[in-house]
Protein backbone atom coordinates (compact mmCIF):
# COMPACT_ATOMS: atom_id res chain seq x y z
CA UNK A 1 0.00 0.00 0.00
CA UNK A 2 1.38 3.44 -0.61
CA UNK A 3 1.09 5.82 1.91
CA UNK A 4 2.06 9.68 2.18
CA UNK A 5 3.93 11.01 4.60
CA UNK A 6 3.99 14.45 5.51
CA UNK A 7 7.50 16.01 6.84
CA UNK A 8 9.51 19.02 6.77
CA UNK A 9 13.28 19.58 5.41
CA UNK A 10 14.78 18.69 8.61
CA UNK A 11 12.50 15.83 9.39
CA UNK A 12 13.85 14.65 5.52
CA UNK A 13 17.12 15.13 6.96
CA UNK A 14 16.78 13.47 10.39
CA UNK A 15 15.26 10.34 8.10
CA UNK A 16 17.83 10.47 5.66
CA UNK A 17 20.91 10.33 8.96
CA UNK A 18 18.72 7.44 10.78
CA UNK A 19 17.48 5.34 7.89
CA UNK A 20 14.21 5.60 9.43
CA UNK A 21 10.74 7.95 8.98
CA UNK A 22 9.76 7.16 12.24
CA UNK A 23 8.88 4.59 14.49
CA UNK A 24 4.99 3.89 14.66
CA UNK A 25 2.30 4.49 15.19
CA UNK A 26 3.28 7.26 12.25
CA UNK A 27 0.58 9.83 10.68
CA UNK A 28 0.79 9.55 6.94
CA UNK A 29 -2.29 9.57 4.38
CA UNK A 30 -3.46 7.00 1.51
CA UNK A 31 -6.33 6.49 -0.07
CA UNK A 32 -8.90 5.07 2.40
CA UNK A 33 -12.76 4.64 1.78
CA UNK A 34 -13.48 7.46 3.10
CA UNK A 35 -11.29 9.38 0.81
CA UNK A 36 -12.72 7.73 -2.16
CA UNK A 37 -16.15 8.49 -1.06
CA UNK A 38 -14.96 12.50 -0.30
CA UNK A 39 -13.43 12.50 -4.08
CA UNK A 40 -15.85 10.46 -5.78
CA UNK A 41 -13.40 9.10 -8.51
CA UNK A 42 -12.75 5.50 -9.50
CA UNK A 43 -9.07 6.57 -10.75
CA UNK A 44 -6.32 5.20 -8.73
CA UNK A 45 -3.94 8.09 -9.80
CA UNK A 46 -6.68 10.81 -8.64
CA UNK A 47 -7.17 9.61 -5.72
CA UNK A 48 -3.19 8.93 -5.09
CA UNK A 49 -2.71 12.44 -5.69
CA UNK A 50 -5.79 13.68 -3.73
CA UNK A 51 -3.93 11.56 -0.17
CA UNK A 52 -0.68 13.65 -1.54
CA UNK A 53 -2.61 16.88 -1.20
CA UNK A 54 -3.94 15.70 2.08
CA UNK A 55 -0.07 14.94 3.52
CA UNK A 56 1.06 18.23 2.07
CA UNK A 57 -1.27 20.06 4.02
CA UNK A 58 -0.39 18.12 7.06
CA UNK A 59 2.99 19.14 6.10
CA UNK A 60 1.51 22.51 6.27
CA UNK A 61 0.55 22.43 9.89
CA UNK A 62 4.53 20.97 10.57
CA UNK A 63 5.76 24.19 9.15
CA UNK A 64 2.90 26.48 11.18
CA UNK A 65 4.57 24.59 14.42
CA UNK A 66 8.03 24.90 13.38
CA UNK A 67 8.98 28.42 13.24
CA UNK A 68 12.29 27.51 12.24
CA UNK A 69 11.79 24.95 9.72
CA UNK A 70 12.60 25.65 5.80
CA UNK A 71 8.98 26.89 4.38
CA UNK A 72 8.84 24.19 2.14
CA UNK A 73 6.82 21.02 2.02
CA UNK A 74 7.59 17.74 2.17
CA UNK A 75 6.09 14.67 1.60
CA UNK A 76 7.52 11.29 1.20
CA UNK A 77 5.82 8.37 -1.37
CA UNK A 78 6.48 5.14 0.84
CA UNK A 79 4.80 1.66 -0.24
CA UNK A 80 4.13 -0.30 3.52
CA UNK A 81 2.70 -3.54 3.90
CA UNK A 82 -1.49 -3.39 3.75
CA UNK A 83 -1.93 -4.07 7.37
CA UNK A 84 0.06 -1.55 8.63
CA UNK A 85 -1.56 1.47 7.63
CA UNK A 86 -4.94 1.77 8.70
CA UNK A 87 -7.77 4.53 9.02
CA UNK A 88 -8.74 5.14 12.65
CA UNK A 89 -12.51 4.26 12.57
CA UNK A 90 -13.39 7.24 14.79
CA UNK A 91 -12.22 9.86 12.64
CA UNK A 92 -13.74 8.57 9.38
CA UNK A 93 -15.96 10.69 9.18
CA UNK A 94 -14.05 13.62 10.44
CA UNK A 95 -13.24 16.11 7.16
CA UNK A 96 -9.93 16.98 8.70
CA UNK A 97 -9.26 12.94 8.75
CA UNK A 98 -10.01 12.15 4.78
CA UNK A 99 -7.20 9.68 4.50
CA UNK A 100 -5.59 10.00 7.42
CA UNK A 101 -3.91 6.72 8.39
CA UNK A 102 -1.37 5.17 11.10
CA UNK A 103 1.53 3.27 9.92
CA UNK A 104 2.34 1.26 12.80
CA UNK A 105 6.27 -0.13 13.06
CA UNK A 106 9.55 1.15 12.12
CA UNK A 107 9.10 2.47 8.54
CA UNK A 108 12.53 2.67 6.71
CA UNK A 109 13.47 4.99 4.32
CA UNK A 110 14.44 2.58 1.63
CA UNK A 111 11.16 1.81 1.02
CA UNK A 112 10.23 5.41 0.03
CA UNK A 113 9.51 5.43 -3.95
CA UNK A 114 10.01 9.23 -3.88
CA UNK A 115 10.07 12.33 -2.30
CA UNK A 116 7.84 15.51 -3.18
CA UNK A 117 8.93 18.98 -1.96
CA UNK A 118 8.10 22.43 -2.82
CA UNK A 119 10.24 24.30 -5.22
CA UNK A 120 12.07 27.80 -4.12
CA UNK A 121 9.67 29.45 -5.75
CA UNK A 122 6.95 28.29 -3.42
CA UNK A 123 8.49 29.74 -0.32
CA UNK A 124 6.96 32.29 -0.14
CA UNK A 125 3.44 31.71 -0.78
CA UNK A 126 4.17 28.34 2.07
CA UNK A 127 5.42 30.84 4.77
CA UNK A 128 2.15 33.28 4.06
CA UNK A 129 0.20 29.82 4.04
CA UNK A 130 1.94 28.45 7.67
CA UNK A 131 1.46 31.61 9.32
CA UNK A 132 -2.74 32.06 8.00
CA UNK A 133 -3.42 28.03 8.71
CA UNK A 134 -4.67 28.94 12.94
CA UNK A 135 -6.50 31.53 11.55
CA UNK A 136 -7.82 29.79 8.70
CA UNK A 137 -8.92 26.96 10.82
CA UNK A 138 -11.18 29.16 13.03
CA UNK A 139 -12.96 29.46 10.09
CA UNK A 140 -11.56 33.11 8.33
CA UNK A 141 -12.15 32.94 4.95
CA UNK A 142 -8.93 35.29 3.98
CA UNK A 143 -7.12 33.26 5.95
CA UNK A 144 -8.38 29.98 3.89
CA UNK A 145 -7.73 32.00 0.35
CA UNK A 146 -4.26 32.49 1.69
CA UNK A 147 -3.83 28.78 2.94
CA UNK A 148 -5.14 27.88 -0.53
CA UNK A 149 -2.65 29.83 -2.44
CA UNK A 150 -0.23 27.58 -1.08
CA UNK A 151 -1.96 24.34 -3.24
CA UNK A 152 -1.64 25.99 -6.13
CA UNK A 153 2.21 25.16 -6.25
CA UNK A 154 2.84 21.80 -7.36
CA UNK A 155 4.89 19.59 -4.88
CA UNK A 156 7.96 18.53 -7.17
CA UNK A 157 9.10 15.11 -7.49
CA UNK A 158 12.29 13.55 -6.42
CA UNK A 159 13.90 10.32 -6.29
CA UNK A 160 15.16 9.08 -3.57
CA UNK A 161 18.94 9.29 -4.52
CA UNK A 162 18.27 13.29 -4.52
CA UNK A 163 17.06 13.16 -0.77
CA UNK A 164 21.34 14.22 0.33
CA UNK A 165 21.01 17.41 -2.51
CA UNK A 166 17.55 18.32 -0.73
CA UNK A 167 18.64 18.26 2.33
CA UNK A 168 22.19 20.52 2.15
CA UNK A 169 24.01 16.96 2.26
CA UNK A 170 24.73 16.35 -1.17
CA UNK A 171 28.11 17.26 -3.14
Amino acid sequence: MRVYVPLTLSGLAEAYKTGELGAGPLLAYAVTPALREWYLSDDIEELEYAALNRAALASLRLLAADAGAARRRVVVAVDVADGAAVADPDRALDPSALGEVRVTGTVRLAKAAAVHVDSDDAEEDVTAAADALEAADAGDDDAQFVVDGAEDHELLWYATQEIPNLVGLGG
